[in-house]
């Protein structure tokens, strides 16, 4: 096992592992513990009472984050030459169709996002082993696959993110930057936490929201009460 740094043995020391802290206080907290040079991540990993294995129990949702989510989105606009205006104009970083299929085909896959429209979805089926894995086929359900393009591009800009329930019960998502103001993180997890409150699947039995964990990169992370309101 690596041996802990001092600054890691300090930020240890100032969690308290049998408390829940409420999101104000793990907030604040967090900013104190994380030490990184680097303006670190911040996430939640909110543990659901379903069984993922079941199509009645998945949970998969977009939530658009109040305050954005610290990071700078690069997305690629696959559409054909008749959008490829309303992309540029949304502030897309890549816009084009057959060229980007290649690079992707290719192996190119340096982008956040990936918004298309549902005409071009059959091209983009062969290039599932490559996207997949890495979470970059777009979903008519996250929003992705639309014929508003530019609407699109510009929710994701501004901070729209797209999770999913692991096969462990777990969802992990990005709630914005160590840099951000404790209301700027509390906003921002309340409207996660909301977002996934509606999503509870009514085959679901028994504690919903099992556990809630806020953490930064390479941070201990923070039990956070599982009450939300």
């Amino acid at each position: 096992m690596a041996r802990l740094t001092r600054k890691q043995k300090e930020a240890r020391a100032k969690v308290d592992k049998n408390k829940l802290y409420s999101l104000e206080e793990a907030s604040a907290l967090l900013k104190e513990i994380t030490y990184t040079k680097f303006d670190a991540s911040v996430d939640l990993a909110v543990r659901l009472g379903v069984d993922p294995r079941k199509a009645n129990q998945m949970v998969r949702g977009v939530v658009s984050l109040p305050h954005g989510t610290g990071k700078d989105m690069k997305v690629l606009a696959l559409v054909t030459p008749d959008k490829e205006a309303e992309a540029k104009e949304a502030g897309a970083d890549f816009v084009g169709l057959d060229e980007y299929l290649q690079k992707i085909k290719d192996g190119w896959t340096d982008v956040d996002v990936i918004v298309t429209m549902p005409s071009v979805m059959g091209k983009l089926g062969p290039l599932g082993r490559v996207l997949g894995p890495r979470g970059l086929m777009p979903n008519p359900k996250t929003g992705t696959v639309t014929m508003d393009i530019g609407k699109a591009v510009s929710e994701v800009k501004a901070g729209k993110i797209d999770f999913k329930v692991d096969k462990t019960g777990i969802v992990h998502a990005p709630i914005g930057k160590a840099s951000f103001s404790t209301d700027k993180l509390v906003g921002n997890a309340n409207e996660l936490l909301t977002t996934l409150m509606k999503l509870k699947p009514t085959a679901a039995k028994g504690t919903y929201m099992k556990s809630i964990y806020m953490s930064s990169t390479m941070s201990p992370s923070i039990a956070i009460e599982t009450k939300i309101g």
